[in-house]
């Protein structure tokens, strides 16, 4: 009885679990950018993400249209210098090259925030707009507020044309993509809360 009790307690625990996560993929999906809220604050910094041609392009342009001082584009691969990433971006490099700096040292998420907190402070830079994928905005916000927590952090999501928003559960790459960063991002609150509590002790 007691063997029975036990097992029905576990198969609850497992249900509310994975009605939990269903929930809370269900609202972090809802929350994908569909639109670009704030085209006009003018920031200290445009911070591009590295992972796709758009992100860069969006970038170079918000620089070119005066958006911010500096485009600080974070994770690129070593070796490749700003002469290469603006012919990437099929960018003439002057009069662009002084005003971008290209970060080496990011290979995640986690990395970008970390990497693009530290050459914020260095130049005593206090806002940003992020550039990166709407699939990638949530995570990324998650990461950079943690990182930079004064900061104010302007989204600039880019949209992607492999990634079908509306009705994503129907497109298996798209569903799997999100699913993907859904699991990162609850990885990522779990290490700020672990984060959090080593502060503590």
């Amino acid at each position: 009885m007691k063997n029975k009790w036990l097992w029905q307690l576990l198969t609850w625990a497992a249900a509310l679990l994975a009605g939990a996560w269903l929930a809370g993929l269900i609202v972090f999906a809802a929350d994908i950018p569909d639109r670009l809220i704030d085209a006009t604050s003018h920031t200290d910094a445009i911070v591009v993400l590295t992972g796709g041609s758009e992100r860069l392009d969006t970038g170079v342009a918000l620089l070119r249209q005066g958006m911010a001082e500096k485009l600080f584009v974070s994770g690129v691969h070593s070796g490749v210098d700003v002469t290469e990433l603006l012919h990437l971006s099929r960018q003439k490099p002057d009069p662009l090259e002084c005003c971008v700096v290209i970060g080496h040292a990011a290979d995640s998420t986690w990395g970008n925030a970390i990497e693009t907190a530290e050459w914020m402070r260095s130049q005593g830079y206090h806002s940003l707009r992020l550039v990166t994928g709407n699939y990638h905005m949530r995570r990324s916000l998650s990461e950079f507020r943690h990182a930079l927590p004064t900061a104010v952090i302007i989204a600039n999501p880019v949209f992607p044309d492999a990634v079908k928003r509306d009705r994503w559960w129907l497109w298996p790459g798209t569903a799997h993509l999100i699913i993907g960063e859904y699991m990162k991002f609850l990885l990522g609150l779990l290490r700020h809360l672990a984060e959090f509590q080593e502060s503590l002790m």
